[in-house]
């Protein structure tokens, strides 16, 4: 491995991790399709963002039924996106720039294509052939009935009837997403052993990483137990199901029948001794939504895998209890098993971050305030490619639609698409530099200022665009990334909640105003006195608003609860904003932007527009940037100024 990269012992605890969705980051080729050349092309802005590690998600080959979930040769390069020698390059030249590269893994399933399946199709009931999966007999006088009524996360049934050599009905095989995937039985010593293999043949291509798919349902021990809402299960085990209340949601995860069984953990306990068996830390990273969120931390023991995704930042609303509740929920949790945490905020399954924010420009000044205070959580932190851009979900047409969600739901459900569309990379190139052919999903005419080229041009410092606030926050967070110690709690007084509540209400998320204030508190002390994520309001750009004497008691409450914490800013734009008290000293530009400085624990200094104020509000969020990262007041002031 170059020495460009870290040899820090253990690198992905705080690491900044890209996922590239490889059919979508880059055509080199102009067959409309992404690929690993692609890839190779663009480490140099990968780098350049900040980030340590890449995760690629599935180049392998195959039918391309789920957009490569769909496995059927997890150790060959799928020809859309290059030759095995493409791989090896690729993770030769992103260790020369000190990048890792982590690969994804399904080991839920294989494609129907796969040569296991053809052979089980052609073997009898009972064959060893068949064994490889879950085939069973139907219910009903005839067998014409599935073996449970399971449905599919896809939609439909979970299970599909094959045929016998003389052509009538015979079994069923199981599985949980297309009716291409089927699922593989873990009970089974030959499908331990091929993983096992796979594992190995990308260690030794030097590859750092997996990320496994569907971590937590390899195994199933209860398969002929019928669930009492088959349907409602699988909307709420899906990500970009989003109107579903969080109360249902939470019911229906608690009695899953096909995942999170206690037999998952005896095989990766094999898999983290494979991984240790090789140099240079490699780690493994778990797709597993599991309820309780405490049981998460079962999959990340000091014998098991290295981290797990955190769900609860995936599906998370504009609600500051819920921020708050799972920040300290997550850490307590890992804190128990000595684990770092992790935070997701959008990937290839979910809405994009400014689409789940409400889109148009207040989604993208909630994803920039939540993103922020994501990337200044102690933990790893995930990036799903676009994200850095802004970008929300691309609409699309149902004659472009190519999910296979939408199909097996007959249109009901979108899918995933939207999320998945190619990346814009320059104003001026055909189809903006992403292909010279035409894109596998087209590309949003109005993404002109999204793209990498635009943004990179932006010169204003009080008006960073998407890429630019993201370049700096990965780049500060790397900086101080071994300072974290381990901290348990953030929000461990009611008063700091009720204070995000209170900018949150500024962001807009009630009163519906033209609302643009961004507000950040830091206690001197190290533990942490949580700010907002928005300013103070109901503001409106033609209010002038009072503090202090004749101002709402609640704001100023809220204001004076960080002033006693030793120091807090008030930002807001085109809003003009009144003092009358001592500990209040103001500067602006005629509606434009106005400091407020409260107490004297912080160095004042002037804040432009509420990104600096969001991005001061989220270090300051982070134990590690005070008494135990020996990072002082100062420091983080020179940082936002």
């Amino acid at each position: 491995m170059s020495s460009a990269v870290k040899k820090s012992k253990l690198w992905w605890q705080e690491a900044a991790i890209y996922q590239i969705y490889p059919r979508s980051f880059q055509d080199s080729n102009g067959d409309g399709e992404g690929d690993l050349p692609g890839v190779i092309s663009r480490l140099s802005y990968l780098k350049e963002l900040g980030v340590d590690a890449i995760w690629l998600s599935p180049f392998y080959v195959s039918p391309n039924k789920d957009g490569g979930y769909d496995v059927s040769n997890p150790r060959d390069v799928d020809p859309r996106f290059g030759k095995m020698s493409d791989a090896v390059s690729l993770i030769e030249e992103a260790h020369k720039v000190g990048l890792r590269v982590i690969v994804d893994i399904v080991p839920n399933h294989f494609s129907t294509e796969h040569l296991w399946f053809k052979a089980a199709l052609d073997s009898k009931p009972g064959s060893k052939e068949r064994a490889r999966f879950h085939f069973y007999d139907g219910r009903g006088k005839d067998g014409e009935i599935p073996p449970n009524n399971w449905c599919s996360i896809f939609g439909g049934p979970a299970w599909s009837r094959v045929k016998d050599s003389d052509g009538k009905p015979g079994q069923w095989y199981l599985h949980l997403f297309d009716s291409t995937q089927a699922d593989l039985n873990w009970n089974n010593e030959e499908v331990n052993r091929d993983f096992e293999e796979t594992l190995r043949f990308w260690l030794d291509k030097g590859v750092d990483g997996f990320r496994i798919d569907v971590a937590h349902g390899l195994v199933k021990d209860e398969i002929l137990r019928d669930h009492r809402d088959p349907e409602g299960l699988t909307r709420a085990l899906r990500l970009d199901v989003s109107d579903m209340p969080r109360a249902q949601r939470e019911s229906l995860l608690s009695d899953v029948p096909f995942f999170d069984r206690d037999g998952v953990h005896e095989i990766y306990r094999k898999w983290r001794r494979i991984f240790d068996s090789y140099p240079g830390d490699r780690m493994s990273v778990a797709e597993a939504w599991v309820h309780p969120s405490s049981r998460a931390t079962l999959y990340v023991r000091p014998d098991e895998l290295h981290q797990i995704f955190n769900f609860d930042f995936l599906i998370a609303e504009w609600d500051a209890k819920f921020l708050a509740n799972a920040v300290d929920k997550t850490l307590q949790e890992v804190a128990a098993v000595s684990a770092p945490p992790t935070w997701v905020l959008s990937n290839h399954d979910s809405p994009r971050l400014v689409s789940r924010m409400g889109g148009e420009e207040l989604g993208e000044r909630k994803a920039r305030a939540i993103a922020l205070l994501t990337h200044a959580l102690p933990g790893g932190v995930y990036v799903f490619q676009g994200e850095e851009l802004g970008l929300s979900d691309a609409p699309l047409s149902d004659e472009d639609r190519q999910d296979p969600v939408f199909f097996r739901t007959k249109g009901v459900d979108k899918g995933r698409d939207g999320a998945r569309a190619p990346l814009p990379w320059s104003i001026s190139q055909t189809h903006f530099g992403f292909t010279s052919g035409r894109p596998w999903l087209p590309i949003p005419a109005d993404w002109r200022d999204k793209t990498v080229e635009a943004q990179k041009s932006f010169t204003e410092e009080s008006n960073l665009s998407f890429l630019q606030l993201y370049q700096k926050s990965l780049r500060f967070v790397s900086n101080l990334s071994q300072a974290w110690r381990g901290s348990k709690t953030f929000f461990d007084d009611p008063e700091k909640i009720r204070v995000i509540e209170k900018a949150m209400d500024f962001f807009g998320t009630r009163t519906g105003g033209d609302n643009h204030g961004v507000f950040g508190c830091a206690n001197r002390g190290g533990a942490l006195a949580r700010g907002g994520l928005g300013g103070y309001g109901p503001f409106r750009s033609d209010t002038s608003a009072r503090l202090g004497a004749g101002g709402p008691s609640d704001r100023w409450n809220a204001l004076r609860v960080c002033s006693q914490k030793s120091g807090a800013f008030v930002v807001s734009e085109r809003v003009s904003i009144q003092a009358k008290s001592p500990n209040i000293s103001l500067s602006g530009n005629d509606n434009q932007r106005v400091l407020a400085r409260i107490g004297s624990g912080f160095p004042h200094g002037i804040i432009e527009r509420e990104e600096f104020a969001q991005r001061s509000f989220a270090l300051v969020l982070r134990s590690r940037f005070s008494s135990e990262g020996g990072i002082d007041d100062q420091q983080i002031s020179a940082l936002v100024v």
